[in-house]
C-alpha cells in the first residue's frame, strides 16, 4: 500500500539543483552528462529556483525530476511536481538528506537502475492548508511536511482550539500546534516528541508544542478528516507551511487542514524497510543524540 510497482524505463529527464549548495550545479551537470552518455534525453538541467523551470515542465512532458540538494530541496521539488504527477529522485547534496534516495557519491552506481526501470514509486500524502479570517479565505498552500500555528516573537503561549470534522476536539494553551503528514512526522513533530509514522500510511498527526496544563499527547487521525485550528491571542501568532516564512495570524483566525488531492511520488531503489534503516542512521548522526548542541 502506498507503492506503485512495475515502473517503466525512464527516458525524458529533468535535473534540478539547489543553487546555494556548494558544487550542486557542477554535480547536476555531471549527472546530466552521465545520463546522456547512456542514451537518456536530459531535457532540463537548471536551478530548482529558476522561475522558468515550472513553465517548461508539464504533465507528461518528463518521466522524472532528479533533485540534487538536501531535504529542503526535496520538499520544494515535492510541491513543485505534485500537481503534474512527476516522480522525484533525490540525490543528497545537503546535510542529512533523509528524504533523498541516493547518497552524494552513489549516483553513478544507481542511476543505471533508473534507466532500466528497476525502481518503485513511493506515494507521499500531502496537506492542503487554508487561512481564513472573518469568513474570508486569505490564502491556501500545499504542504508535504507540516503546517504549524505558533506564537511569534513574544515568549508567551497562545490559546488554540482544535476541531475535527466540525466537532471540538481539544483546547490548548501552548507555544503552538503542528498538523503533520507521515513525511512530517520525522521533522518538527518528532522534535517535540511526536510518534514516527512510516511514509506509506495515510494519516494526519496533531501534536502540541510546549503545552501548558493542556492535552500533551499527539493525536493520529485518518486521512479523510477535516482539521480546523482557531487561534485566540492578544499578541503575535504566526502560520508556517513547510518551514516557509511565517504569515501573521490574528485573534479569531482559522487554519483549515485536510489531506490534499495531490500526492508526491518518490523514486526508490531500496526495499520498503529502508525507512527504518535510514531513521536509525539519521538519529545516530543527530548531534543531540551525542550530547551536542
Amino acid at each position: 500500500y502506498g507503492m506503485l510497482m512495475n515502473a517503466a524505463p525512464i527516458q525524458r529527464i529533468a535535473v534540478a539543483y539547489h543553487p546555494n549548495l556548494p558544487e550542486a550545479a557542477e554535480e547536476a551537470r555531471a549527472v546530466a552528462g552521465f545520463l546522456r552518455e547512456r542514451g537518456a534525453e536530459v531535457l532540463e538541467c537548471a536551478s530548482l529556483y529558476d522561475p522558468d523551470l515550472r513553465c517548461r515542465l508539464s504533465p507528461g512532458s518528463h518521466d522524472v525530476l532528479i533533485a540534487i540538494g538536501g531535504d529542503g530541496t526535496m520538499l520544494r521539488a515535492g510541491r513543485f511536481c505534485a500537481g503534474m504527477g512527476l516522480p522525484i529522485l533525490g540525490i543528497n547534496a545537503g546535510h542529512f538528506g533523509f528524504l533523498s534516495e541516493i547518497p552524494r557519491d552513489g549516483w553513478r552506481e544507481q542511476l543505471p537502475l533508473l534507466l532500466e526501470g528497476r525502481y518503485r514509486l513511493e506515494q507521499r500524502l500531502m496537506l492542503r492548508c487554508e487561512h481564513w479570517r472573518a469568513g474570508e479565505q486569505l490564502a491556501q498552500w500545499d504542504a508535504l511536511n507540516d503546517v504549524v500555528v505558533c506564537r511569534g516573537q513574544f515568549v508567551r503561549p497562545i490559546q488554540l482550539q482544535a476541531y475535527v470534522d466540525g466537532y471540538e476536539m481539544a483546547s490548548y494553551v501552548a507555544d503552538g500546534l503542528i498538523v503533520a503528514t507521515p513525511t512530517g512526522s520525522t521533522a518538527y513533530a518528532l522534535a517535540v516528541g511526536g510518534p514516527i509514522l512510516p511514509p506509506e500510511v495515510r494519516n494526519l498527526l496533531i501534536i502540541p508544542v510546549a503545552p501548558h496544563l493542556s492535552v500533551d499527547r499527539a493525536i493520529v487521525l485518518p486521512e479523510g478528516v477535516s482539521i480546523s485550528i482557531r487561534t485566540y491571542t492578544s499578541h503575535e501568532a504566526v502560520l508556517s507551511v513547510d518551514g516557509h516564512l511565517p504569515v501573521p495570524v490574528l485573534d479569531g483566525d482559522e487554519v483549515r487542514c485536510t489531506a490534499g488531492d495531490r500526492q508526491v511520488l518518490f523514486v526508490r531503489f531500496q526495499d520498503p524497510s529502508y525507512f527504518y534503516r535510514n531513521l536509525t542512521r539519521y538519529m545516530e548522526r543527530n548531534p543531540s543524540s551525542r550530547g551536542g548542541v
